[in-house]
C-alpha cells in the first residue's frame, strides 16, 4: 500500500504526516469546551481533531468495577456514562471544525453511535479495545471509508485476525497505529520500532498513537521510521477534571508536537542523492583534486613532490584523486604554475 485519500488530504509513504489531535473526552460534556479544543488543534497545525462516540451501556458491564489507573470513587461504567458525547453535537462540531480548515473525526465504539458518525467522519478511528471486535470491524469495513486502527493490548496474531476480517469485508485502505495501552505510557515502553513490524508485516500503512508525556521523541521518531499518521491526546489544561486530561499535551505542547514532526518531514527529505544547489559553492571549491604544489616545466615527470590532493579554492579544480597514481611518472606536456589544477592535457599523451 503506497496512498490514499482521506477527506481532502493524501496520506501515505511520501506524503505529510496524518496529525491527529486526540480530544476524546477532554470536553468534559461541553459543548463550548469541545469547541475551544477545536480552535486549539487547528491553531496548532494538526490535520484532526478528534473525539470519542460512545454510550456506557454498550460499552461497559453495568457493575464493572473501578479502574487503578484512575483516582476516582466512582466505577468505569459512571466514569464512561459521564463522559458520554451528545449524539446531536456531532454536526455542529463537524461544521465548526470546517469553519476551522481542520478535518472532525471521532471514534465509535458501537453501530448506533457509528451511524450517528458515518455522514460527518472521513475515516473510521478504531480503538485499541475494538480492534478485535470483528463483528463490529465487520460492519465499519461495509460503509467503504478508510480505517485506521490502533493496536494497543493486542499481539501480532490477534492484529492479524482483524485485518484478515477486514480485508474479507473489503476493507483496502487501513492504517495500524502501534499503541501501547498504559496511561501515560513510559518512554521506555513506547516501542516505536512496532511502526515498522507494522508496515512489514501487514504490508499496510502504520503510524503511531502515543500516550507518553513527551510532547516530541515518541512521535518525530514515529515519523523517521515511516509513520503516516501520528496521534496524540491533548487538552487545554492539565489540571481540568477527568480520567484523560492529566497525561494529555497542553496546547503549546500540542503546538510543539506539530512544528517538531513537521521538522523531521523536512529533515528527512526526499531519500534522494545528488549535489545540492546549496552544496555548489563548496563543490567547486573544497573538493580535494590534483594540483601542482610547485612550478612544473615542460618534459618534467609528475612526482609526489611536485604534485598533491588539495582543495582548490579560487583555482580551476584539478583531476579526481582517483586518477592520482596514474599521473605519477606521466611527463608534463607544457609549463604548469604552482597552485594550478592539473588536467589530461597537461600530460604528453593524454592530449585530445
Amino acid at each position: 500500500m503506497s496512498r490514499f485519500k482521506l477527506g481532502s488530504r493524501q496520506i501515505g509513504r511520501n506524503c505529510p504526516t496524518y496529525i491527529i489531535a486526540e480530544a476524546g473526552s477532554n470536553h468534559n460534556g461541553d459543548l463550548k469546551t469541545a469547541k475551544e479544543l477545536i480552535d486549539v488543534a487547528a491553531d496548532a497545525g494538526a490535520d484532526a481533531v478528534k473525539f470519542q462516540t460512545f454510550r456506557a451501556e454498550n460499552l461497559y458491564i453495568e457493575k464493572s468495577g473501578e479502574v487503578e489507573y484512575i483516582e476516582d470513587d466512582r466505577s468505569i461504567y459512571e466514569i464512561i456514562e459521564s463522559m458520554e458525547m451528545p449524539y446531536e453535537w456531532i454536526p455542529e462540531l463537524h461544521d465548526y471544525c470546517h469553519d476551522q480548515d481542520i478535518q472532525f473525526m471521532s471514534t465509535p465504539f458501537d453501530k448506533q453511535s457509528a451511524r450517528e458518525l458515518e455522514d460527518y467522519v472521513p475515516a473510521w478511528k478504531v480503538a485499541s479495545y475494538t480492534s478485535s471486535h470483528i463483528p463490529f470491524l465487520e460492519y465499519l469495513a461495509e460503509t467503504n471509508k478508510p480505517t485506521i486502527m490502533s493496536t494497543g493490548a493486542h499481539e501480532l496474531k490477534e492484529i492479524a485476525e482483524s485485518v484478515d476480517a477486514l480485508r474479507e469485508a473489503g476493507m483496502s485502505d487501513l492504517v495500524l497505529l502501534q499503541c501501547v495501552a498504559a496511561y501515560p505510557t513510559p518512554l521506555s515502553e513506547i516501542n516505536v520500532g512496532v511502526v515498522e513490524t507494522l508496515q512489514a508485516e501487514f504490508d499496510v500503512l502504520s503510524g503511531l498513537s502515543d500516550h507518553t508525556l513527551d510532547p516530541v521523541t515518541a512521535p518525530t521518531t514515529a515519523v523517521a521510521l515511516g509513520a503516516s499518521v501520528v496521534e496524540k491526546h491533548f487538552t487545554l489544561d492539565n489540571s481540568m477534571e477527568g480520567p484523560d486530561h492529566e497525561y494529555a499535551l497542553e496546547p503549546g505542547e500540542l503546538y510543539q508536537m506539530v512544528s517538531a514532526i513537521r521538522d523531521t518531514e523536512t529533515a528527512l527529505g526526499t531519500g534522494e542523492k545528488h549535489v545540492l544547489e546549496i552544496e555548489e559553492e563548496l563543490y567547486e571549491k573544497a573538493r580535494r583534486a590534483i594540483h601542482a604544489v610547485s612550478d612544473i616545466d615542460a618534459g618534467e615527470q609528475f612526482t609526489t613532490e611536485n604534485m598533491k590532493v588539495l582543495r582548490p579554492g579560487e583555482h580551476e579544480t584539478g583531476l579526481d584523486p582517483k586518477f592520482y597514481d596514474e599521473i605519477l611518472g606521466a611527463t608534463a606536456a607544457r609549463d604548469i604554475q604552482k597552485g594550478d589544477g592539473i588536467q589530461w592535457d597537461d600530460l604528453v599523451n593524454y592530449g585530445s
